[in-house]
């Protein structure tokens, strides 16, 4: 019997103990009773019902054993085909990005927007200029432009911007978030010119056979242009973060990550949170890249949540993304950005030896460390620099997540296993952009673009996660691509990687809550765990695996409570 088998039965005899009064008194009573035979809780054992009291699961077992703990004032929810499973944990994301993007000009391609040309993005910025009346001068700000799904197949450029307007500064975020496009006044009163040098990390590229800059910037040279936030009251701000969670628990979300983050902004979120609670536990790590040595060693992190609020460590970012094309790679594409010579790998967007120098310090202290790295040459950056920072006798559990770590090769995954990394694989992108992968980097290199499969087999802890707000925080729809690996076309990007419906639920539910120290609280339906959980239309588990991202949510609780309810 299993420590939490033991724990349940303690638990429930004394429930029993308890009922053979002639009634139950109300601080003994269950605020909430689920019961039905679609109960996946993830901890392996097998139950029919569930009660919640307070923020805590405080029986699980028979309908008999639990209803012992039903009182006036208990909610019963007869699950009937519809199914129970822990709340879903955010693995890797940007949640204040999910909050201000809701308010800007969405320029997606399907199925998350409309855009499917250059021409689109044109009509559509003309558009916002005209209905929100934006003065001249004013920014125009538009994210999620894809140029792999673009009837012109490029990124659309300075003089494709100059048409929508040359009265205001015009800047268009890719759909990666590693690259930008902007008209000639953006580029004016950014600075940015014919004699403008690349800065370390990052390139403005060129008009063909000029330095020019044709008005793409890519990684560390997007730093000269204003941020989405910049025309935005604190007010509006914060009440966008609010309608993001709603937006999350929609989805069934009840641990929400907010990554790359400043330390000034982390402290607002506390204020905020402090002043009126959070519905969801929204966990941040502060962007480690900009910080000097003393910013970065002020830098700690929180066990506890305040108001629904932590700081969870730092991040670093090591390069750039396999869909832009900046990934860093040990051997060359092969097919890279227009003009590359053949031989193009992509490039660090950091430096190598300061996030080698920083590392020791943080695991020293045990601040929890995320590292983006997506090509394999990140990848192993980020292996060595854990490797030289950890002791070669004994290896602290420091957790540090590889953050995509799309293109990992299987040698990296047994360096992972030895050192006690945890992958998070970006595994939507099989869909988003697996045909593009292919053209990219061959059919060998991209059929193993997020191998859960092989780190399953290793038995390596791991997660998945959607990045958002490059693409919404969908889980279902992350776990069916994790299983199904179907590209836009409806190939099968690489089949021996398909996971099984229960390794992407505990992707997303037990191996979060391992990767976020928080397995003890969170992450299965188990007595005493939190009491956030998440009822699905259907039982995940004995649908066609191809249905699994049409399965709805239907009703979310955080602590308890319920938070969204279809």
């Amino acid at each position: 019997m299993s420590p939490q088998q033991r724990t349940r039965r303690i638990v429930v005899s004394a429930v029993l103990l308890l009922s053979a009064f002639s009634t139950i008194s109300i601080a003994q009573q269950a605020d909430l009773i689920f019961t039905g035979e679609n109960i996946i809780t993830m901890d392996a054992t097998d139950v029919v019902a569930v009660a919640v009291r307070g923020d805590r699961i405080v029986a699980s077992g028979s309908r008999a054993e639990v209803f012992a703990l039903r009182g006036d004032g208990t909610r019963v929810i007869e699950l009937g085909e519809q199914a129970l499973l822990p709340g879903f944990i955010d693995a890797h994301g940007h949640f204040s990005g999910v909050s201000r993007y809701a308010a800007l000009l969405d320029l997606s391609s399907p199925p998350v927007g409309g855009v499917t040309s250059v021409e689109d993005i044109v009509r559509a910025l003309r558009l916002r200029i005209e209905q929100e009346q934006i003065p001249a001068g004013d920014l125009v700000f538009g994210f999620g432009y894809d140029d792999s799904l673009l009837a012109e197949a490029r990124h659309p450029n300075r003089d494709d911007l100059d048409r929508a307007s040359t009265n205001h500064p015009i800047v268009v975020r890719h759909v990666s978030g590693h690259l930008l496009a902007a008209n000639s006044m953006a580029l004016d009163q950014a600075g940015i010119s014919a004699s403008t040098q690349n800065p370390e990390g990052g390139i403005i590229r060129r008009r063909e056979g000029s330095n020019e800059p044709d008005g793409v910037m890519e990684e560390t040279a997007m730093g000269a242009f204003p941020g989405s936030a910049g025309n935005m009251g604190p007010q509006k701000l914060s009440r966008l973060r609010r309608d993001a969670i709603d937006i999350y628990a929609g989805y069934g979300i009840t641990t929400i990550q907010d990554a790359n983050i400043s330390t000034a902004y982390a402290e607002l979120m506390r204020a905020e949170a402090e002043a009126e609670p959070y519905a969801v536990d929204i966990v941040a790590f502060i962007m480690a890249n900009p910080l000097s040595d003393e910013e970065l060693q002020a830098v700690s992190h929180e066990e506890n949540y305040t108001g629904g609020f932590r700081v969870g460590g730092v991040k670093f970012t090591l390069d750039g993304s396999p869909q832009g094309r900046t990934a860093w790679m040990s051997q060359p594409y092969t097919q890279g950005p227009p003009g590359q010579d053949a031989d193009y790998v992509a490039y660090p967007s950091y430096s190598p030896e300061a996030y080698k120098a920083r590392m020791p310090d943080l695991l020293a202290r045990g601040v929890p460390v995320l590292v983006h790295a997506n090509g394999d040459a990140a990848i192993q950056l980020m292996i060595d620099g854990i490797a030289e920072a950890v002791s070669t006798n004994v290896i602290p559990d420091h957790r540090s997540v590889a953050i995509h770590a799309q293109l990992a090769r299987p040698d990296q995954l047994e360096q992972f296993k030895e050192l006690g990394i945890i992958p998070s694989y970006y595994s939507v992108h099989p869909y988003f952009w697996g045909d593009w992968h292919r053209l990219s980097f061959g059919e060998e290199r991209a059929s193993f673009i997020s191998p859960v499969k092989a780190t399953v087999e290793l038995g390596i802890p791991y997660t998945v996660h959607n990045d958002s707000p490059v693409v919404p925080p969908d889980i279902m729809r992350l776990v069916s691509i994790t299983v199904n690996r179907l590209t836009r076309s409806g190939y099968v990007l690489g089949p021996d990687q398909r996971a099984s419906v229960m390794e992407a639920l505990y992707a997303v539910t037990q191996g979060a809550a391992y990767q976020y120290f928080e397995e003890d609280e969170k992450g299965s339906i188990t007595i005493g765990k939190r009491a956030d959980l998440v009822i699905l239309e259907k039982n995940p588990l004995t649908v066609d695996p191809l249905d699994l991202e049409d399965i709805a949510i239907v009703e979310t609780f955080s602590r308890g409570s319920s938070v969204y309810r279809k």
